[in-house]
């Protein structure tokens, strides 16, 4: 079933949602180990769920099996993100064929990040320049077999992030016309890069409506699970960091415990502004773990878990008020 007419579904009859995505893991282990925590977050009732591509395509067969797993196996409605890195057309052939032999009938077209050691993208000679290139083709060669979801960016793509302010709105407008383009040539639902700054995104979709985007969007939410690992990708990503989060980490960033429960605290309560302010759902950057989004997702109502995850410790105060194209 395409997975943005569940989700308009779920809109329709007032029902929250969500999903979880997950990454291949690293070792054999690492998958053994990934599917019965996948089932078991599965069976609190995401709508869908989605597995990466691996930069430069490093992870696609990989890739490939644990979304045919995620469809037949655990039983959920699985997205697979499939990117230009890498790829020449015949390769996506191959893999979209795989995908409906396995019953997948969602794709997450992206352009990729780099491969391992390049900094700079390149198309492969003979592939696709662009995500927009890769809905195209999807529709061109498989009509509406597949759901297609793209990425979107409430801060700009970080290649078009810079400090000039006039430039950078111009960077921003562009990236905006760009994605209408996606939605245009095929693509049906938005996926978002992190964010933590809950006004970005809310004005991203404002802006995103007020030219013609009327597609689902689904603010992409990754709880902080580790100071190091929240620092290196908001860099790699050019994520724009509320002072208020810097300073609250910066006592604790050595106490992991501590870390961890201030990332639920904090992922709870940027997701209950956002379900207040109208977003109808959550897709949650999982990172392969269940603790955070599940004590998000709990402390949210949206999900009763047998051990409710604690509040953050005494010191960190309730203080009121998030892939590539």
């Amino acid at each position: 079933m395409k997975i943005a007419q569940k989700l308009e579904e779920c809109t329709k009859n007032g029902q929250v949602y969500f999903s979880f995505e997950y990454f291949p893991p690293k070792t054999e282990e690492g998958v053994n180990n990934l599917f019965p925590r996948m089932k078991k977050m599965v069976s609190y009732g995401p709508q869908f769920c989605d597995i990466t591509w691996g930069a430069g395509g490093s992870t696609a067969d990989l890739t490939q099996d644990i979304a045919n797993r995620m469809q037949k196996e655990v039983g959920i409605e699985t997205m697979m993100h499939l990117t230009c890195t890498n790829m020449m057309p015949e390769k996506v052939t191959v893999a979209l064929e795989k995908c409906k032999e396995a019953g997948i009938e969602n794709i997450l077209a992206l352009r990729g990040d780099p491969p391992k050691g390049q900094e700079k993208w390149e198309a492969v000679e003979g592939g696709f320049e662009c995500a927009l290139d890769l809905v195209k083709f999807i529709r061109e060669k498989h009509g509406d077999f597949f759901g297609i979801g793209v990425a979107g960016y409430p801060e700009a793509h970080p290649d078009a992030i810079c400090d000039d302010p006039e430039q950078f709105k111009k960077n921003y407008a562009g990236e905006l016309e760009y994605l209408k383009k996606k939605i245009d040539a095929g693509g049906q639902m938005i996926i978002t890069q992190l964010f933590y700054d809950v006004g970005n995104f809310l004005q991203f979709v404002k802006d995103c409506r007020n030219i013609g985007i009327n597609c689902p969007i689904l603010p992409g939410i990754m709880p902080i699970q580790s100071y190091g690992g929240f620092m290196r990708m908001t860099g790699f990503c050019k994520t724009k960091v509320p002072q208020e989060i810097l300073d609250t980490l910066e006592p604790i960033k050595d106490n992991a415990e501590a870390v961890k429960a201030y990332g639920i605290h904090l992922g709870t309560q940027m997701c209950k502004t956002l379900i207040e302010a109208g977003t109808p759902g959550l897709h949650m950057y999982s990172l392969n773990q269940d603790k955070a989004v599940l004590g998000i997702l709990n402390g949210l109502g949206l999900v009763s878990i047998e051990e409710p995850t604690k509040n953050p410790t005494p010191a960190i105060e309730d203080k009121k008020e998030e892939a590539t194209a």
